[in-house]
């Protein structure tokens, strides 16, 4: 069984017990308890339901493992050719990252 989810804007395929890494969520701390009601289509071995915007008394509870994880850095640079021109800026986005304990649908 999965289902797909909307998670702070984005939308994630998941099943009980995997890892998810999703956009920073504020005020969290690790070991808290997270629930996502948006849950927009739920597989129950073949039989799919569609949410109409979601799918009624479907959630998933989630348990933060770390609050704060930093991804790879993004190495963004600007060039005007002949002008002299240079800018090199480093970006690294920040994730939250959980653990589907359970999918209730």
């Amino acid at each position: 069984m999965y289902v797909i989810a909307e998670i702070n804007g984005q939308q994630f395929k998941i099943e009980e017990g995997k890892r998810l890494f999703v956009q920073h969520i504020q005020n969290v701390e690790a070991g808290a308890t997270v629930e996502f009601d948006k849950v927009l289509l739920v597989d129950n071995n073949g039989a799919v339901t569609v949410g109409v915007p979601t799918v009624e008394g479907a959630k998933v509870v989630c348990e933060v493992k770390s609050p704060l994880v930093k991804g790879d850095k993004v190495l963004v640079f600007h060039k005007k050719r002949r002008k002299g021109y240079k800018k090199l800026r480093g970006h690294r986005q920040q994730f939250t990252e959980l653990t589907i304990k359970q999918v209730i649908a």
